[in-house]
């Protein structure tokens, strides 16, 4: 006869401390991840990608960039996650806005090629949203997007951002060479597939 297996304990919420240290790592991640995109003239989807297409056309600062852009979602945020959740989300975005601003004095690596800072950069980035994810954060835009579709209808928050996210690398056409867009797209699907992966409905749920 076997013996039912009990359902598990409710995760504790994590607290103050632990959500200030993750979002510090998770940003920390996706800024590293951003400063292999941009040095090697890449893109990525989202608002980040957006931003990246805006700061390539017009020479303006990539952070002034992101940090504006994600401004109109903080409405959607607080509509529909909560004002802990976009508190956070904004924390992360205005400390994105500030690391990537100094990085790009802080770090400069050349002759970087362009599959390898594609794959490395996907990867970095992908690990820092799913920290964030699972802390109830993250960088704005297609992010809230993502997780609020997650909670409300059951769908796959990296399967979501893949689809917007192609949508946006895809329409960077514009102003980067195809070979760019190329390099940068399967940048996408890896940063994608790391949290498909890991961050599933039911799978783990962060208080």
């Amino acid at each position: 006869m076997n013996t039912p297996v009990p359902p598990p304990a409710e995760a504790p919420p994590h607290t103050a401390v632990e959500d200030a240290t993750a979002i510090l790592t998770g940003v920390t991640l996706v800024s590293l991840g951003i400063g292999f995109l941009a040095n090697a003239k890449l893109l990525t989807g989202g608002m980040a990608g957006l931003a990246f297409v805006l700061h390539y056309a017009t020479g303006i600062g990539y952070g002034w960039l992101f940090f504006t852009i994600n401004l109109p979602f903080y409405w959607l945020a607080v509509r529909r996650m909560g004002w802990a959740f976009t508190l956070k989300t904004f924390a992360a975005v205005t400390l994105l806005s500030v690391l990537t601003g100094m990085q790009e004095r802080w770090l400069h690596l050349s002759d970087l090629p362009p599959l390898y800072a594609a794959v490395i950069g996907g990867m970095v980035m992908g690990l820092g949203f799913l920290v964030l994810f699972r802390h109830r954060c993250s960088l704005g835009g297609v992010g809230i997007l993502a997780l609020y579709l997650q909670n409300r209808y059951g769908w796959s928050a990296g399967k979501v951002q893949m689809a917007v996210d192609s949508c946006i690398v895809l329409a960077a056409l514009i102003t980067v060479e195809p070979a760019r867009v190329a390099w940068s797209v399967a940048g996408a699907v890896v940063l994608n597939l790391v949290l498909a992966m890991n961050h599933r409905p039911g799978r783990y749920m962060a208080a």
